[in-house]
C-alpha cells in the first residue's frame, strides 16, 4: 500500500470532476468514456433508492442516468476525513482506491472509487468498481457528537419524572404500538434497533429467551467466537481495547445486555410472537405476541422485522434406525459440557465447527469420541488462514473497512476469495495432507472460493480449526465416514464390515436450519412483500458481527453491511419521510431488512 500521492490524489479528483459533471449535464459520452469495460457499480441506497450492483460498462450507461435525474447527486470530493487515495491490490489486480463523499437531494452519501487502466483506450485510467452508498438523510441525522440528546426532558424538571422513570414507561408500550417490531433479540435485533432509534423510529426488540445475551449463554460451554474481535463490533459500542481477540460466549452475553441499556433499547424477554396478518388498508401488522406469565399482547406495528437468525432451528435429520440406539441421543444445540462424558464412547455425526467443537469437547474430557462424516468438509485453520479474508480490518478505521468491505461487487469477491483460498491450502498443507491420510474427505467450496463463498452457496460445510483436526490426523480422534455405517444397534453404530462401533453418545451436529423465520406460525396473511428475515447467525461460533457504514444500515456478518431496504415507495413523499416517520404520518412505506449472511459451520 502506498501513502498518498499527488498523481493519485489529482487522477481521482480529476475522475471525480468529470463523473460529476457527466451525470449534472447527462453527458452519456463523457460518462462511458469514464468507466472501464468490465466495470462495476455497486449502489446502496444512494442513487436507486435500493441495494443493487450493476456490472459491465453498456448495463451501468443503461441504468445510471435515470437513476441520477432522480436523485441529482452532487459535491463529489475526496474525503479528507478517510482513508486518502491509495494504490492497493484488489482481487489480485492493481489499482487506485479512494474514497469520496458527495450528496443528493434526500441525503449524505459515501462512496469508493477503484481506478485502473483501459490497456484498449491508451491505458487511460478509468472506473473499474464505484460504490456510491448513502450514509444518512438529510433532516434526520443521527444524534451523536454534539448533536447529542441533551436531556432537558427530566434534567430540570425536579418535580417531574426522571430518566429511569421515563425509561421504564417507553419500554412498557402501556399506551402505544412500536412503529416497528423486531423480533428476535440476538446481535441483528439489537443492531437493527439501534439504528432505528437513532432515525427516531419507536422500535420494539421480542425475544423468547429468559434474557437477554441468552441465544449466546445458553450454548455450550467451552464456546468462543471464531473470528476477532475487530471485526464483530456493534453500532456506536465498540468493544474495549483490552478485550480478548476471541471472544467467550458469556462475555458477549453480557455485553448485549450491557448494550440494550447503554443504547435504551426497547427489549421484552420471555416473549413470543405467535403470528399475525397484514392489512392492506390500514397498512399495519396485527400480531399476537405471548409473554412469560402466559398473557397475550396484541400489537399493531407498521413494520415488522424478523431477526430470528438462519440457524436458529436444530436439524435434526430422521436417520434410520438411529432408534433402535439404547444411550443418549442429543442436538448440538443441547450439548453443554463433556464432563459428564469422562470415560465414555461418543459419536459424533457432522464435520462442521459445531461437530468439530464438541468432538474436542468431549476428547478434552476423557471420552473417546469418533467423527462421523456425512460430507466433504473444507478445513481452514483459524490462524493465519482463515483470518485473511480480514485482513483489511487489521489496519485503517473500522468505518473505512466496513465501507471497503461493502463496495465489493460479487465477481469481484469471488476473484478475491479464490486467491484466498489458494494461500491458505499452501498455508495448510501438512494439516490437510494428514487429513486426507486419515481418509477425511476435503474440499475448497465451489469454483475453489472458500468458506465464506461456501456459506453462502450451502449454508456450511466448513471448520474453522481449533486443534481438532490435528486430533483427527494424529488419531486422538477418530473418524468414519457415514456411507460406511451400516445401521444402529443398541450399543452403538454397525459398520459395513460387519464391526460394531460402540457408543453411549451420539450427537447431532448437523448445520441449523436457515429458515427459522419461515417457520414461524403466521395464522393470517404475511405476504412475501412485507415480511423480510434479518438473515444472521445468532448461536455459531464463526459468527462476524459489524457495524455497517450510514445512518440507515444495520449490522453484518463478515461481508458487506447491509442497510434497511425500502420496498415500496409512498407517492410524492420524500425519502427521509419514507424511513423515519412512514408511520407516524400514514405513509405507504415498509421498512424491511435485508442482510448478507456469511459465516456458518
Amino acid at each position: 500500500m502506498l501513502d498518498r500521492t499527488d498523481d493519485i490524489s489529482i487522477a481521482t479528483e480529476n475522475w471525480l470532476a468529470q463523473f460529476e459533471s457527466a451525470l449534472a449535464t447527462s453527458d452519456e459520452n463523457l460518462l462511458e468514456s469514464l468507466f472501464h469495460p468490465e466495470s462495476h457499480w455497486r449502489d446502496v441506497l444512494a442513487l436507486s433508492w435500493n441495494i443493487q450492483t450493476i456490472n459491465g460498462a453498456a448495463a451501468i450507461l443503461r441504468e445510471m442516468p435515470a437513476q441520477a435525474r432522480r436523485a441529482v447527486p452532487c459535491g463529489f470530493s475526496i474525503d479528507p476525513d478517510r482513508a486518502t487515495p491509495r494504490k492497493v491490490t484488489r482481487a489480485s489486480t492493481s489499482t487506485i482506491e479512494a474514497i469520496f463523499k458527495f450528496e443528493t437531494a434526500q441525503g449524505r452519501g459515501s462512496g469508493i472509487l477503484r481506478l485502473i487502466p483501459d490497456a484498449d483506450d491508451g491505458n487511460i485510467l478509468k472506473a473499474w468498481t464505484l460504490l456510491t452508498a448513502l450514509e444518512e438523510l438529510k433532516g434526520f441525522e443521527e444524534q451523536v457528537g454534539i448533536a447529542r440528546p441533551r436531556g432537558q426532558a427530566y434534567s430540570r424538571d425536579f418535580r417531574g419524572p426522571n430518566w429511569l422513570d421515563l425509561r421504564k414507561a417507553a419500554a412498557e408500550y402501556a399506551d402505544r404500538d412500536p412503529t416497528v417490531l423486531v423480533i428476535g433479540g440476538g446481535q441483528s435485533g439489537l443492531c437493527i434497533a439501534a439504528r432505528l432509534k437513532q432515525l427516531q423510529v419507536d422500535t420494539l426488540i421480542v425475544d423468547r429467551e429468559a434474557r437477554i445475551g441468552d441465544n449466546w449463554r445458553n450454548r455450550y460451554h467451552a464456546l468462543t467466537l471464531h473470528n476477532q474481535v475487530q471485526v464483530n463490533h456493534l453500532p456506536y459500542m465498540l468493544f474495549p481495547p483490552n478485550w480478548p481477540t476471541y471472544i467467550p460466549k458469556d462475555k458477549l452475553a453480557n455485553w448485549f445486555e450491557a448494550y440494550v441499556d447503554s443504547m435504551e433499547l426497547n427489549f421484552w424477554t420471555g416473549t413470543e410472537f405467535e403470528g399475525g396478518s397484514y392489512d392492506e388498508n390500514e397498512e399495519r401488522w396485527t400480531v399476537v405476541l405471548r409473554r412469560a406469565d402466559g398473557s397475550k399482547r396484541t400489537m399493531h406495528p407498521r413494520h415488522v422485522v424478523m431477526a430470528t437468525g438462519v440457524s436458529g432451528i436444530p436439524n435434526q435429520p430422521d436417520i434410520p434406525g438411529l432408534k433402535k440406539f439404547g444411550g443418549t441421543v442429543l442436538h448440538s444445540s443441547q450439548y453443554t459440557d463433556g464432563e459428564e462424558w469422562k470415560g465414555k464412547k461418543a459419536l459424533v455425526i457432522g464435520t462442521g465447527n459445531s461437530g468439530h467443537d464438541v468432538a474436542q469437547d468431549l476428547h478434552s474430557s476423557g471420552a473417546q469420541v469418533t467423527l462421523v462424516q456425512r460430507s466433504s468438509t473444507l478445513v481452514v485453520s483459524i490462524e493465519p488462514s482463515a483470518q485473511l479474508v480480514y485482513a483489511p480490518y487489521n489496519e485503517g478505521t473500522l468505518e473505512d473497512n466496513d465501507l471497503i468491505a461493502t463496495s465489493m461487487p460479487l465477481p469481484v469477491a469471488r476473484k478475491s476469495h479464490q486467491s484466498v483460498t489458494e494461500v491458505s491450502k499452501e498455508l495448510d498443507k501438512d494439516l490437510l495432507d494428514g487429513l486426507r491420510r486419515k481418509g477425511f474427505k476435503l474440499d475448497f467450496g465451489e469454483d475453489n472460493t472458500g468458506w465464506q463463498f461456501k456459506y453462502l452457496s450451502r449454508g456450511g460445510g466448513y471448520y474453522f480449526n481449533v486443534g481438532c483436526s490435528d486430533l483427527i490426523a494424529n488419531g486422538g480422534i477418530g473418524l468414519v465416514q457415514f456411507s460406511d455405517i451400516e445401521g444402529f444397534v443398541t450399543d452403538g453404530a454397525r459398520i459395513k464390515s460387519g464391526e460394531t462401533l460402540p457408543a453411549d453418545l451420539i450427537v447431532h451436529a448437523s448445520r441449523r436450519s436457515d429458515r427459522a423465520g419461515d417457520r414461524l406460525p403466521a395464522p393470517g396473511r404475511a405476504g412475501p412483500q412485507t415480511v423480510r428475515r434479518e438473515s444472521r447467525r445468532s448461536h455459531r461460533p464463526d459468527l462476524g458481527i459489524r457495524r455497517g457504514p450510514g445512518a440507515a444500515q444495520h449490522v453484518c456478518a463478515d461481508g458487506p453491511a447491509r442497510p434497511l431496504v425500502h420496498r415500496r415507495r409512498p407517492r410524492a413523499v420524500p425519502h427521509q419521510l419514507e424511513i423515519s416517520r412512514a408511520a407516524d404520518q400514514g405513509r405507504r412505506g415498509r421498512i424491511v431488512a435485508a442482510c448478507r449472511a456469511c459465516n456458518e459451520d
